[in-house]
């Protein structure tokens, strides 16, 4: 027998590496495994499938992505210290790119965050070089996003 009602289970991510660092680091790493772009678009749309799911009632103007071409919808949580992030996309690339930044940042200090230039990173990949121009514009916009609500963390921790 079914339950009523299904348990919502957490949409933040959860990081799996112990840094922001080491995160990068293992993604660099899954993206030298491919040369062709296209193998590399393939990983990114799965990372995208992983990330928890999105609650449909979050999926509004509040947590609306303000900049991005495909709708893209961002929560975040300040837990013991840290920022954990939750986000969907209705793009499956764009999707994959919102869990990459969730990797790196969800689960960091604000300050970790804050210290963590994921835009230099990714431009260091290449990856910026081969997405359009319009989700270019989109990753730089949720990164603005991530790094507002982690200075606005920090600056409340401190008072």
């Amino acid at each position: 027998m079914r339950p009523i009602c299904e348990p919502m289970t957490d949409p933040f991510v959860h990081p799996r590496e112990p840094t922001a660092d080491a995160a990068t680091a293992a993604i660099a790493e899954e993206f030298g495994f491919f040369d062709d772009w296209m193998d590399r678009y393939g990983l990114v749309i799965d990372w995208g499938r992983s990330l928890p799911p999105f609650p449909p009632e979050w999926q509004d103007d509040a947590h609306k992505v303000e900049g991005c071409q495909s709708q893209v919808w961002l929560a975040s949580e300040l837990r013991e210290g840290r920022l954990h992030l939750a986000a969907g996309s209705d793009a499956a690339i764009v999707a994959g790119l919102v869990a990459m930044l969730l990797r790196i940042y969800s689960g960091r200090t604000p300050e970790e965050v804050l210290a963590t230039d994921a835009g230099a990173f990714l431009k260091d990949l290449d990856l910026i070089g081969n997405l359009s121009a319009n989700r270019g514009n989109g990753i730089a916009a949720m990164i603005a996003r991530i790094r507002g609500i982690a200075t606005h963390a920090a600056a409340t921790a401190s008072r």
